[in-house]
């Protein structure tokens, strides 16, 4: 049994008024091991054949609606809400709402928010319908709860690579519902407020103070190597919700004009093993997914910088200054 709602009544009935007779599903990692049971089901209650796609799914920004082009009629993607990007074929989210069984985390988490009035209260896409209430217990516990909406998101929501709706907030500190340190990360470095994460997955209240530390130790070293780098590869995403082509070349000329040698390296999937071919550069520019360089530093041999960093290393941007990479939509 699980404990997300996947909408099948929705998708069914969508499929149907559609007429689709292929139809693509797509999950983030987390959600892909419900796959086979959903395609089973809708093949079971339509005329159609559903086609699985098994690559990684980083987000809405990483739709495989052009893998399947000319293949589906119609794709569902779940797990996450619509970002304003242009879809190949017809697309439909299904957020795969998590059921909370109880509001004792969030009860929990009022412990760690004493002396603190004003509460920020935030969220990803999978616990957005659970914000009424956690807003509701909050505020019967004497707190005054504030939410907005940002630049492509929605009220209360943050995506790993847009904290806009938390920005400016005039809060004393800020509650985080998920899991994951990620998010909550891009919030206190976004807001240098407070943040609070209740975990209903680990059942767990924590503070993200000293992760932030731990993460900011290891960029700042990144930072360091990289000042020493001569030669740097600057990667852009071909996914179309990740591709930043005019930053990447605004990066170039700026590493150019400080003497030092650039390179645009255009790759779908970036990891370490495609970046073999590339070790002769001394240090690797991300601009697409603000994850790769910051969850995944371990994982390569040469420093990956967020463009901000890059700033850093080049004298343009002072450390104290330091905040996370956003793609704005």
């Amino acid at each position: 049994m699980t404990n997300y709602q996947f909408k099948i009544e929705k998708i069914i009935d969508q499929i149907k008024s559609k007429e689709a007779k292929v139809v693509g599903l797509q999950f983030p990692e987390g959600l892909k091991i419900y796959a086979t049971d959903l395609a089973r089901e809708i093949e079971e209650q339509t005329d159609t054949l559903v086609l699985i796609s098994g690559d990684p799914c980083y987000g809405a920004c990483d739709l495989s609606d052009k893998e399947m082009e000319g293949l589906a009629d119609l794709l569902i993607h779940f797990g996450h809400t619509p970002l304003p990007i242009d879809q190949k074929i017809p697309t439909i989210f299904i957020e795969a709402n998590y059921q909370l069984e109880s509001m004792k985390i969030l009860k929990e988490a009022l412990q760690h928010l004493d002396g603190k009035k004003k509460i920020g209260l935030v969220t990803t896409t999978q616990h957005l319908h659970l914000l009424e209430d956690a807003e509701h217990l909050l505020e019967e516990n004497g707190k005054i709860v504030i939410m907005r909406a940002g630049t492509g998101t929605l009220k209360g929501q943050v995506l790993g690579c847009n904290f806009s709706s938390v920005q400016d907030l005039p809060v004393d500190a800020f509650l985080y519902l998920g899991s994951g340190n990620f998010h909550p990360l891009g919030i206190k470095l976004s807001t240098k407020k407070t943040v609070i994460i209740a975990d209903p997955y680990l059942n767990q209240v924590r503070n993200i103070d000293e992760f932030a530390d731990k993460i900011l130790r290891i960029r700042f070293a990144r930072i360091t190597r990289a000042s020493e780098a001569e030669r740097f590869g600057i990667l852009i995403s071909s996914k179309e919700g990740q591709s930043r082509w005019e930053l990447a070349k605004t990066l170039k000329k700026m590493i150019s004009k400080e003497g030092k040698e650039a390179y645009l390296i255009l790759l779908d999937e970036i990891n370490p093993p495609s970046l073999m071919p590339f070790m002769n550069l001394d240090a690797f520019v991300v601009t697409a997914c603000p994850r790769i360089a910051v969850d995944d530093s371990k994982m390569y041999d040469k420093p990956i910088l967020t463009p901000q960093e890059l700033e850093i290393v080049l004298g343009v941007r002072d450390w104290e200054n330091y905040e996370m990479d956003e793609i704005k939509y």
